[in-house]
């Protein structure tokens, strides 16, 4: 089977789960409760929304300018920039680094990117253990099961899940309770840190005019797994540069506020390279690995670059009903929701994954809610042209559009199908909405007979 026909049968079938809508529901309910909060914090929130798609328009369309002043300034302090045109060399290079350091063991703090390039899988089948040390994360890795969401990676398990999960993966006495698991994860992932040779990371951002990483979380354990290891491996995607330091005021806000409702995040770290001459703490290295993998395609469309503003606040998959029924995994791709569908068919193919770009009501919800103010909803509407401009639209595709063109473009062949007819095609022959819902059935006369007959 394709990717398309793969993403409509897991659509059907987790659509239809009632259970899977219970808890959704419960969990989106409590975000949707808690943003509004956090909004409270912008003295004009249109403003500062205004200015962080200004700032990252800045950043995109100079993007080689700034990550190269961004590379100038951290080496300068003793890190290492490598840049990975693709997965293959990013993990190469992880790889080349965990065996200079003679690694066993390795503890990674929450990264998309490092799901993107399958780092965990990699990195078990050259012996090297590597621990998700994100209570989402691990609890996910626990279970087999990549990220659900892009901020919430168990989103779609109950309370009573992850007891199950630890009781049947770290033996643990069954129902435990949310706090109690939680200091389970604690003492296991506490033996990690003082085990592991390198550390992983993310960066939520590139600090082009001082040299900086920023690492946003909740749990401490992106500064654990930076700061104990001997050696920092930060792998990135070349989007996330910001101009400046000061771009920080306004971004850092948004991106709790919209992530999780909160005025701020609870750790905010500013990394700017190794142990420096004279500090206490801090790792020996800093690798610094800045990944392309099909971000520079995307780089050069002129409208669909604006999909790598995103800050991958999560906030248009809390708000895309679609993604609410059909949840993460059916997506099959590393970025789920509106802003993957935007992404996945640039990152991977187009050809494979252009399905994604119809899996939306277009209603708009997603544009309304992003921080930085990307036009989502267009940006779908953009992948679908450029996908049938690049030819990969069917036969059957082309003859139905040609047919509806010319049925538009003449009363009179409008007209010929009456109600009935066209009661009968719906229902019986083009049956993708009737296999979903009740059958349709259309007036006997449509608006311009009834209007010409003085009906209306």
């Amino acid at each position: 089977m394709n990717t398309a026909s793969v993403f409509l049968a897991k659509s059907t079938v987790k659509s239809g789960d009632l259970n899977h809508r219970c808890v959704i529901n419960f969990n989106m309910g409590k975000y949707n409760a808690t943003v509004p909060v956090g909004k409270q914090q912008f003295a004009n929130l249109e403003a500062a929304r205004n200015y962080a798609h200004s700032r990252k328009r800045d950043a995109i369309s100079n993007l080689g300018h700034y990550l190269q002043q961004f590379e100038e300034k951290i080496t300068a302090r003793g890190a290492t920039v490598i840049w990975a045109q693709d997965a293959e060399e990013a993990r190469q290079a992880i790889l080349s680094i965990c065996r200079e350091a003679a690694c066993k063991t390795l503890v990674k703090s929450k990264s998309m990117v490092t799901e993107e390039i399958h780092l965990n899988d990699f990195l078990e089948k050259n012996g090297i253990e590597s621990i998700e040390t994100d209570l989402g994360e691990y609890i996910q890795q626990l279970d087999g099961e990549p990220p659900y969401h892009i901020v919430t990676p168990a989103m779609h398990k109950s309370k009573e899940d992850v007891a199950r999960v630890f009781a049947e993966k770290l033996g643990t006495p069954p129902g435990l309770s949310p706090q109690e698991l939680t200091q389970v994860a604690r003492v296991k992932l506490r033996e990690k840190y003082v085990q592991a040779e390198v550390g992983v990371t993310g960066a939520n951002f590139l600090l082009a005019d001082t040299g900086s990483i920023c690492i946003t979380e909740n749990e401490g354990n992106g500064r654990l797994s930076n700061a104990w290891p001997k050696v920092h491996i930060a792998i990135t995607g070349i989007e996330k540069v910001l101009p400046s330091i000061n771009d920080l005021q306004v971004f850092w806000p948004l991106l709790a506020t919209y992530g999780t409702g909160q005025r701020l995040t609870v750790y905010n770290s500013i990394i700017s390279g190794p142990r420096q001459p004279g500090e206490t703490d801090g790792p020996e290295q800093m690798y610094v690995i800045l990944l392309d993998n099909g971000r520079t395609k995307l780089l050069a469309d002129p409208r669909g670059r604006e999909a790598l503003y995103c800050i991958r606040c999560g906030s248009c998959l809390n708000a895309c009903p679609v993604y609410k029924n059909i949840g993460g995994h059916t997506y099959d791709t590393t970025y789920s929701g509106p802003i993957g569908k935007v992404i996945t068919p640039w990152l991977r193919s187009m050809h494979d994954y252009k399905h994604l770009s119809y899996a939306s009501s277009l209603c708009g919800n997603c544009t309304e809610v992003c921080p930085v103010k990307i036009p989502l909803h267009e940006l779908l509407l953009h992948n679908r042209h450029e996908a049938v401009a690049r030819g990969e639209s069917t036969l059957a595709e082309r003859l139905g559009w040609k047919g509806w063109k010319a049925a538009m473009l003449s009363r009179a062949l409008m007209n010929m199908a009456g109600g009935k007819q066209k009661s009968f095609v719906i229902n019986n022959v083009f049956t993708a909405w009737t296999n979903g819902h009740a059958p349709l059935d259309f007036p006997k006369k449509s608006f311009s007979e009834m209007y010409r007959a003085g009906e209306v």
